[in-house]
């Protein structure tokens, strides 16, 4: 007979864990490679334009240290004391509009697509692609389908005898933003419905089939279930919304040019960048666009930040 049988210590047969931590020296060389793009593409260009932002220029010569004086300049001279506030005023109005109807719209396809499994990725397909072709393209395209003279959208509505409707989109000022915003939801519609569907199917579909049993109705179950397990990624869709609006160039530049025809109704800050930077023939121009390009960048991390930890609170609260 043997003796009993030693115990085995408790490493021997194990595997290492396969989260063990990378040697510090490892994981930063495989983060200098993303470290210096950022910083070459990211960090370099807003460092220099803050820069250039504090000093007056004549054409391409720096010359002296003007401090906050671009920036005062943007709200007390003119014209930019008029085109600032109302291409903000236009970026705000282009958020929230796509706030409404993109991400409403993209909610509602994600929650159809998730529960009706049969075309789903055909759907998602034909609601991506527009979101995979460029802005610009985009933006031309719609400029040509909204012609007042030769574009089918126009002709269509005559046909079926809506002759009322039949509007200058692009020619009257108190549609043509609205246009923008639209087309603007119409192209990205499809970004927030693949990232609500990728978080409903994340979801525990337990919950679900618990208040079903309970007597909850599918609406009732949307609203006390669904949407709140929601809130992180509707935060992020939010966040990321506001950004693309208030960076928003390509889409208004082709619908309504560089000086945001008709009358100005579709200006927003990037084509007023644009416009100074390029266009404006101003001694000054490097400093005052940079100034406007630093004014815009303050206004997108600062309402950023206070946007992510508004939905983070609510997280919060919701847990």
């Amino acid at each position: 007979m043997t003796g009993p049988t030693a115990e085995a210590p408790p490493s021997a047969g194990r595997r290492p864990p396969l989260t063990a931590a990378l040697p510090t020296g490892t994981a930063l060389l495989f983060l200098l490679p993303a470290a210096l793009l950022f910083g070459f593409f990211v960090l370099y260009p807003m460092v220099t334009a803050l820069t250039y932002s504090l000093y007056s220029w004549r054409g391409t010569s720096q010359e002296s240290f003007v401090g906050l004086g671009n920036f005062v300049q943007l709200f007390t001279a003119e014209p930019y004391a008029t085109q600032v506030p109302r291409a903000f005023a236009h970026n705000l109005l282009l958020f929230a509009g796509s706030m409404v109807v993109q991400n409403s719209v993209g909610l509602l396809l994600a929650v159809v697509l998730h529960r009706r499994r049969r075309f789903k990725r055909l759907f998602q397909v034909l609601y991506t692609m527009p979101y995979l072709v460029s802005p610009l393209v985009i933006g031309y395209l719609w400029s040509l389908l909204l012609s007042p003279l030769f574009g089918p959208v126009n002709a269509l509505l005559k046909t079926v005898g809506l002759e009322a409707l039949a509007l200058p989109w692009l020619g009257d000022p108190s549609t043509a933003l609205w246009v923008v915003v639209l087309v603007t939801a119409w192209q990205w519609v499809g970004f927030p419905l693949l990232l609500y569907g990728a978080a409903l199917g994340g979801l525990d579909a337990s919950l679900d089939e618990a208040a079903e049993l309970d007597g909850a109705t599918a609406r009732q179950r949307f609203w006390h279930i669904t949407l709140p397990l929601l809130t992180p990624i509707i935060g992020t869709v939010s966040v990321l919304t506001f950004i693309f609006s208030m960076e928003a160039f390509p889409i208004p530049y082709a619908l309504g040019g560089s000086t945001g025809s008709p009358a100005g109704a579709t200006d927003v800050m990037s084509l007023l960048f644009y416009r100074t930077a390029f266009q404006s023939g101003s001694s000054n121009a490097i400093g005052t666009s940079s100034a406007i390009a630093i004014l815009l960048f303050l206004v997108i991390f600062g309402l950023s930040v206070a946007f992510n930890r508004w939905f983070r609170r609510a997280e919060r609260r919701l847990s």
